[in-house]
């Protein structure tokens, strides 16, 4: 499917400059919106709890908020569930992680309360809601219950661990979610939500960690790209790539962050995806430029890129649309996970396909020109002897 003229011939060039600046100065605003506002993390990366509730009756966005506010969870995350009747997902920074003073406590008090010979081992699940026992022998669960309420932590339930060869207990404690299903209950009445659907948490530490992962890999993809390409044609093309690349991440994330949209693993695997559209898209107009450098010797670099960009161009825009017409589909009638995804994709696509013509050629052709263009000799005549 042709959508340009064959032989269309467009001097993309020409506006290579003013379009290079106002690239550079997006990366920038982009690049300063990561410190002010600050990109809206999600509990992958910032830690928290997420909990998804049922409620029996009519319920709001704004009235749930305020409640959480209320009860010490300020600026907490409310969001509807789509095609779900008085369904919502609440987010909030806190996770049911115990202090190192309140294990020490646990600790004191349940080797008081079943004796240090008889305690092997304590241990407390990441998410501060589950304590694991190892026990010498068999201990009074009362007892037990009494003691550890007594350092300050309520026990929702004890229960023995099956398939285990020593005693074992497993001590479930009341964590945030309990904690806000019960205020959310007392505040409802008859709307009271049913018990959570799902509960997740990260842990600080564990989201900083996911968090650099996620960073060492956006960075690693770029620089396995910019050895490819250095290889799969020349020196001269990397770096165009490599800045095309790193223009679509950067100003995409830049998009997020002004409309706050919140930021995640779903997000980095977007711009991963990103990455590898842009990219291919670069390829496919970087392979036609070289094979125009070996069939018309008689052109500058410069016109080359254009005789090559408008060769693909049709290509071009049949690939994006079709692309873009799906994701909107998904936009449109997805959940609001695959929403998220969906606009982040739109974003990318529309500025990976910008960047192939304007950013990673352009770059291209001032790297020919600046270290590789051979400068002109001037020949200099003798006069003949007469």
């Amino acid at each position: 499917m042709e959508f340009i003229k064959p032989g269309t011939y467009v001097d993309f060039m020409r506006l290579a400059r003013p379009v290079i600046l106002t690239s550079i100065t997006l990366v920038c605003l982009s690049l300063a919106s990561l410190f002010f506002p600050g990109p809206n993390f999600g509990i992958d990366f910032a830690g928290g709890t997420e909990i998804q509730l049922a409620f029996q009756g009519d319920v709001d966005t704004a009235e749930l908020r305020g409640i959480l506010d209320e009860i010490g969870h300020s600026g907490a995350d409310v969001v509807r569930v789509e095609g779900q009747e008085n369904e919502f997902m609440i987010r909030v920074r806190e996770v049911s992680s115990l202090s190192e003073e309140q294990t020490e406590r646990l600790e004191a008090a349940v080797g008081t309360s079943v004796g240090a010979d008889v305690l092997r081992e304590l241990r407390v699940s990441p998410g501060g809601d589950k304590l694991t026992l190892r026990l010498a022998r068999d201990v009074d669960q009362t007892a037990l219950r009494e003691a550890i309420e007594s350092a300050g932590v309520s026990v929702r339930d004890v229960a023995p661990l099956v398939g285990s060869d020593d005693v074992r207990l497993e001590v479930f404690l009341v964590g945030i979610a309990d904690e806000i299903v019960q205020e959310l209950g007392e505040r409802l009445g008859e709307r009271a939500p049913g018990a959570p659907e799902r509960v997740e948490w990260v842990g600080p530490k564990a989201g900083e960690q996911l968090r650099d992962a996620a960073v060492k890999s956006l960075l690693f993809a770029v620089a396995f790209i910019m050895v490819y390409i250095a290889f799969r044609f020349d020196l001269r093309f990397a770096p165009g790539a490599v800045f095309a690349i790193f223009h679509d991440a950067v100003v995409t994330i830049g998009i997020y962050v002004l409309v706050q949209k919140e930021v995640n693993l779903t997000t980095v695997a977007a711009i991963l995806t990103i990455i590898g559209y842009s990219i291919n898209d670069t390829i496919v107009v970087y392979d036609r430029i070289r094979e125009n450098m070996g069939r018309y010797n008689d052109k500058t670099f410069r016109e080359i890129i254009n005789l090559s960009t408008s060769q693909t161009l049709s290509r071009t825009i049949v690939t994006s649309g079709t692309t873009l017409l799906s994701i909107v589909a998904f936009f449109i009638w997805g959940t609001p996970v695959i929403k998220d995804i969906s606009f982040a994709l739109f974003v990318g696509i529309l500025i990976g396909t910008y960047s192939s013509i304007y950013v990673a050629a352009p770059t291209t052709e001032w790297m020919d020109r600046r270290f590789f263009s051979k400068p002109a000799r001037t020949v200099v005549r003798t006069p003949a002897r007469a």
